[in-house]
């Protein structure tokens, strides 16, 4: 008994023969600690693995983000009682040959104006570099030669690694066309039998809580359906937007600037705001300051237009992301992968987002899975209301 008439806490023996007592603090922070190093480790592994595999990994993926684009089409089509074979093979030549012609027109508009389009932004790094020593900052020859031999440098080691990783990632002809074969192949299976692919997955999970793990699953598939719906909007409605605006205001190579707005906009927050400075930049050389500050001034209201009334109405609850959560993303994912890893980290995190979302649901415990319909995203979100809270960054 201790002077208080408590009884003295019991020590585990190895604590009594040593006479040490931990700290409950540190006994919870040791817990915690090996828990998440195994997280961790877990974690590292599966990257490493991703990143050796990648030349099956990135495939697949491009076909789930093809599957969850082209889906909703086939469902219509199977709900008009057509045969799911002959759903899927509509689907496939008409969603595929669409997106190719789509993407054809754009790098091929890109490319073509990549020539003229490195002179204006030459010119406008000029135009930038003369107003800098004759404007009201002064900054001497010497510091302006500086830091143009160090940006010339870093663009000079930057292009040697980018065509040092293209040549090693895609080494023939042939290994591209495996690629796309089997993005092709893949994609075929997912929508004819992606409900069975999911259902055998499914059956690794424990019975009790194979519900919850499908709704949880239906759920992230529906944010992801919503997250490239609404992307492909978002591309479209930037890229018309803001290339009548260019093309209105006689500004050269918006066709190009255009297909560079729609490429950028697959990359959210970091692709608008190069994709915009491009097209500023050019603008400014091309029709002076005035031209680019209404440039600007458009660029700015197609991203409020986005940013308020298309990806609230297009995503609605099913996807939810905080940008600094975006802008992180992206960043790890350009650093583990490359290009490839900035495209498809947002995706990834969207669907990771809704599922964990699901799991902490009270609601979706009483959900059941065919009351999930990926197909109607805008109202895929679990109706938590703790969960449909914005939170601020002070955490109000």
């Amino acid at each position: 008994m201790t002077t208080t008439g408590r009884p003295a806490p019991v020590l585990p023996p190895q604590e009594r023969d040593v006479g040490l007592s931990v700290p409950r603090s540190l006994a919870i922070s040791a817990a915690l600690g090996w828990r998440m190093l195994v997280v961790v480790a877990a974690l590292a592994v599966i990257g490493v693995v991703a990143v050796q595999l990648s030349r099956v990994v990135v495939p697949v993926a491009i076909a789930l983000l093809l599957a969850a684009l082209l889906v909703p089409a086939v469902g219509w089509l199977v709900r008009h009682r057509v045969p799911r074979a002959l759903a899927t093979a509509l689907v496939m030549v008409g969603g595929v040959a669409g997106l190719g012609g789509v993407l054809t027109f754009v790098i091929v508009t890109f490319v073509r104006g990549i020539p003229q389009l490195g002179d204006q932004l030459s010119a406008s790094v000029d135009a930038v570099v003369g107003w800098l020593s004759t404007g009201p900052l002064r900054l001497s020859d010497e510091q302006l030669r500086s830091v143009q031999d160090e940006l010339i440098e870093t663009l000079t080691a930057n292009q040697s690694a980018i065509t040092v990783g293209a040549i090693t990632t895609a080494a023939t002809i042939g290994e591209l066309l495996t690629e796309l074969l089997l993005v092709v192949f893949t994609l075929a299976f997912f929508l004819h039998d992606g409900g069975s692919i999911w259902r055998f997955l499914l059956g690794a999970v424990p019975e009790g809580t194979r519900d919850r793990v499908d709704v949880a699953g239906r759920r992230g598939l529906a944010a992801l359906v919503s997250y490239i719906r609404a992307t492909a909007v978002v591309a479209v409605v930037d890229a018309v937007a803001i290339g009548l605006a260019l093309a209105l205001l006689s500004v050269p190579l918006s066709v190009p600037l255009a297909a560079l707005v729609f490429l950028g906009a697959f990359v959210p927050i970091v692709g608008a705001v190069v994709a915009g400075g491009a097209a500023v930049l050019v603008a400014l050389v091309a029709q002076g300051p005035i031209t680019a500050l209404v440039v600007l001034a458009v660029i700015i209201g197609v991203m409020q237009l986005e940013g308020h009334v298309l990806q609230p109405l297009l995503l609605g609850r099913a996807v939810k992301l905080h940008p600094l959560a975006v802008i992180l993303a992206i960043a790890a994912g350009l650093v583990t992968a490359g290009i490839a890893g900035a495209l498809l980290a947002v995706p990834l995190l969207a669907v990771l987002n809704s599922g964990i979302r699901s799991l902490r649901s009270d609601a979706d415990k009483h959900t059941r899975p065919e009351d999930v319909h990926t197909s109607e995203p805008e109202a895929s979100g679990p109706d938590d209301p703790d969960l449909e809270r914005e939170p601020t960054l002070e955490g109000e």
